[in-house]
Parts: C-alpha cells; structure tokens; sequence
C-alpha cells in the first residue's frame, strides 16, 4: 500500500503487543507510516516508547509530534475465575493507562489530532434481546461500570482539544 500523495503519519499505540495491536501495526507500518509502540520494559527498539501506567509514567517528549494515539492497553478480560482481585486488576489496567496516556497527549507542546481509546460493548451491560444503537445510554454491572469510567477517564485529551473516539468493541476470539 502506496501513501501516494498521503502524508506519512506517526502513530503511537498502546496494547500494540496484543491481537489488534499488533495487527494495526502491521496494517500502518505497510502503509509506510511510522508506529510508536508503548512498552511497559526497558525499551530495546527506536520504535518503542517507555511507559509505566501503574506508576503514571510515560516518556512524553517521544511523543511529540505525533498524529494520533491509539490506546488498546489492558488486562485481558480472559483472566478467569474473576475474583475481587481479578475484577481489580482489569479495572486498574485501564483507567491508569488511560489516565496516564490521555494526561500525557494533553500536555504535550505538539500533541496528536485524535486519541482512539478503546472501550467495549460491555458499556450497555446484559440488556437481552433489547436492540442497542452507539446512543444507547449505559447499562449496569461490573462492564458497564468499568467501560464508562474507562471512557471517561480519557477526558484530559478531550479537555486540551484532542479529538477522542471511544470504539465500543466486542470480543476479540483467536
């Protein structure tokens, strides 16, 4: 895939080790564009940016410039039995890493035009066979909790003016 008269684009992406990351990945860097993996070890590629959601940390100034962000960190929702301490686990995965993503973009000097972050359908909770459109207000339970304050712990980015999409997605099977 040719850019053409397309400009090439820097990409950061989180969660860019998993199923979707590494896919879209692929997809942009065959696209000639240039992708940014958030890693949570000692870098070890250029390609690779430092952070550490647990801890609030990210190395921002690597992130300067870039044209968007996609965040698709967190806990895999496989993690069965879910106890209290899995439930935990899941919950802090995602908000800290959004937090500590969306916090960074805002404060950036050059900071990206959009910031996809994920979320999921769990948003409009067990409804049965009730048809749900994307306006359909939030459900109940654990992920519908869990994805709303997901959603909203992007705002940061929202509030400087980065546009935020929350792609509400369904489950990922291999």
């Amino acid at each position: 895939m040719a850019l053409g008269n397309r400009r090439r684009l820097r990409v950061a992406i989180s969660g860019a080790s998993g199923m979707i990351g590494q896919a879209l990945a692929a997809f942009l860097t065959a696209g000639g564009h240039e992708v940014l993996r958030l890693v949570r070890r000692a870098t070890r590629e250029t390609d690779e940016v430092a952070w550490d959601p647990a801890a609030g940390t990210i190395d921002s100034a690597a992130l300067e410039g870039i044209d968007a962000a996609v965040h698709l960190s967190g806990k895999s929702l496989a993690s069965w039995p879910w106890t209290e301490a899995t439930k935990r686990a899941i919950w802090d995965s995602r908000i800290d890493s959004t937090r500590t993503l969306a916090g960074a973009l805002a404060r950036l000097r050059e900071p990206p035009r959009v910031l996809v972050s994920a979320s999921a359908i769990g948003y409009y909770g067990d409804r049965g066979d009730e048809e749900l459109v994307e306006s359909a207000e939030a459900g109940t339970g654990f992920l519908a909790d869990l994805c709303q304050a997901w959603e909203t712990a992007a705002r940061p980015a929202a509030d400087a003016g980065i546009r935020v999409v929350n792609p509400r997605i369904g489950p990922v099977i291999t």
